[in-house]
């Protein structure tokens, strides 16, 4: 049963500025992939692709056999950068879990105990147990992270679509978003993270996406996080996370 999303010849314009090529890639479920690539790489512009947010100029994305990226789906939560959020708006983390059921209400918008029981799970996955009944706008960056993991955990979710999830999270709130993102993973969902750390990478995720406006590689960190691939997709020479340019021609 590992399904597949399966990306074939994607080509997605941003500002009808081609971001990213003639794409073909496929990933699976039951894994954490790092989306990487330098900045203007397409990153964003494909999580959104993926999502159904943005349209495709040329391909198709699939997963379990449907078509994804006409429209947004149910089987897909996006969690955007957290400067994209409204984080004044006055909703507790419970009110905000509860809006990823909202989808699945039906005609009469009734809060069943079935959103009731997925709305727990989804805090309790996330370790928010304790803050549920805190305003977002008073908690700190990595736990406003995880409630929008958690909103999306209630939304039961097959893929998550996170971007730039890590960014300004300190190294104990990386570690609670990253225990949060494998129970995910072992739940045998498909999560992918655009991130921009090096250093983290393979703590952090067991599988990459390596763009650079097109694919550069795709696969298991320990076979594809390579100084070559880095190298094609950066255009300077990385070694462990930290950039060296070089002044002669490898």
């Amino acid at each position: 049963m590992n399904h597949q999303l399966v990306l074939k010849d994607v080509t997605v314009s941003y500002s009808r500025i081609p971001a990213v090529h003639h794409l073909s890639a496929s990933v699976r479920c039951g894994s954490c992939v790092a989306l990487l690539g330098p900045n203007g790489a397409g990153k964003t512009t494909l999580l959104k692709a993926i999502a159904g947010l943005l349209p495709l100029e040329t391909g198709a994305i699939r997963f379990e056999g449907h078509e994804l990226g006409t429209k947004p789906s149910r089987t897909i939560a996006y969690v955007p950068q957290r400067e994209a959020v409204d984080w004044d708006f006055p909703i507790t983390v419970r009110g905000l879990v509860e809006m990823g059921r909202y989808p699945s209400l039906g005609n009469w918008g009734r809060f069943g105990a079935k959103d009731h029981e997925a709305v727990e799970e989804a805090l309790h996955v996330c370790d928010l147990e304790d803050l549920a009944d805190r305003q977002i706008s008073a908690l700190s960056g990595g736990q406003q992270q995880r409630a929008f993991l958690a909103r999306a955990w209630a939304q039961h979710a097959e893929i998550y679509l996170l971007d730039e999830p890590f960014t300004g999270l300190d190294r104990n709130a990386t570690e609670a978003f990253a225990a949060a993102m494998r129970r995910l993973r072992d739940a045998g969902k498909l999560v992918i993270a655009s991130h921009h750390d090096l250093k983290s990478v393979e703590a952090l995720f067991d599988q990459i996406l390596l763009i650079n406006g097109e694919l550069v590689a795709c696969g298991p960190t320990a076979e594809a996080f390579t100084t070559q691939n880095l190298d094609r997709a950066y255009g300077m020479h990385i070694f462990s996370g930290h950039a060296h340019h070089h002044h002669e021609h490898a």
